[in-house]
């Protein structure tokens, strides 16, 4: 999709993929306006600003879990980025109704005002925790993702079109280890959880140009995967804290070894485009093709896992995406 002239809605706009998205829609696009949906008015004011007041802006208050508010929000919009979660593991086992509420029912109401709008394209970002999910919050985003799907069956003879790209941990991102292992530098002392644990790895502005790439090509249903590296949790360690004592805590509750992003069984219906692996709905009442297109099927049992990748990030490749990742933080 050409980005040129539209008006895109993103939600959660104000978290850090949020902003990340704004800037390279900003910088490298004419979008015709961009609309911040999200709930703090602290937070707005402050990407306002942030953003030198730009007039293509638009600042909407309200909550995903709004039904009402969204429809209202993306009438004459011909992109929406659904990026608000509750996503911080402990948080969501702790107020599960919470998480089921804007977790899963924001992401209907997305799909409901998406359909009444008649907004073409809705793509909607999930995570490696949704595969085979061990919390709350993977189980709740495994539940969207087959929301968001199947929405293309209820859209009907509208033009709205729905798709999924999941993704792994992102590079500094709030919550992410990196902040952790940088403070905990500065005393000496690192935690780890167990030295064998590994996770697959993305820049927000490699998340930004998936999802932007992702929708170029999507057709309604998939499920898009990038091809990222993984990491070892020890080299994290390594780099931001080296000579410091390691102090090994155990896994946390809702805490997996390593992470997944297509399984065996998805592989079934899952092709190689080159740049993902983008995963086939399995039961479709819709046409799904161009996505597709010159891609190669998964292998028999195929398992995009961090801890059998083929792609492993050396310690000066993680320093230099550190160091990218401070260089354009938003």
């Amino acid at each position: 999709m050409d980005l040129h002239g539209k008006t895109v809605l993103i939600t959660g706009a104000t978290g850090s993929f949020g902003q990340a998205f704004i800037r390279v829609l900003l910088d490298e696009y004419e979008p015709r306006a961009i609309r911040l949906f999200s709930r703090d008015e602290y937070k707005q004011a402050q990407v306002q600003d942030a953003f030198g007041h730009d007039p293509r802006l638009r600042f909407l208050l309200g909550d995903v879990r709004d039904g009402e508010r969204l429809v209202r929000a993306t009438r004459g919009v011909d992109v929406i980025v659904h990026a608000a979660a509750l996503k911080q593991v402990p948080a969501c086992e702790y107020n599960p109704t919470e998480a089921v509420r804007t977790n899963i029912t924001g992401a209907e109401n997305v799909v409901s005002a998406a359909i009444a709008n008649d907004v073409p394209v809705t793509m909607a970002l999930s995570t490696d925790k949704a595969v085979n999910p061990v919390n709350l919050y993977g189980a709740t985003k495994l539940a969207a993702e087959k929301l968001i799907t199947q929405a293309n069956a209820y859209s009907g003879d509208s033009p709205a079109r729905f798709a999924n790209v999941r993704y792994g941990n992102v590079v500094g991102s709030r919550g992410s280890v990196v902040p952790l292992f940088r403070r905990q530098a500065l005393d000496g002392v690192v935690t780890i959880t167990d030295e064998r644990m590994t996770r697959f790895w993305i820049t927000l502005e490699q998340a930004v140009r998936f999802v932007i790439r992702s929708m170029e090509v999507m057709t309604g249903g998939e499920v898009f995967v990038p091809k990222i590296p993984s990491t070892r949790v020890t080299d994290i360690a390594d780099v931001l804290a080296p000579g410091a004592e390691r102090r090994i805590i155990g896994i946390r509750p809702g805490e997996k070894l390593h992470e997944v992003m297509l399984t065996e069984d998805e592989s079934r219906h899952a092709h190689d485009i080159g740049f993902a692996y983008v995963i086939a709905p399995e039961i479709a009442t819709w046409t799904v093709g161009p996505s597709f297109a010159g891609g190669t099927p998964c292998s028999p049992g195929f398992r995009y896992a961090s801890d059998t990748n083929d792609h492993w990030l050396t310690q000066e490749e993680l320093r230099a995406m550190l160091a990218d990742g401070d260089r354009r933080r938003w």
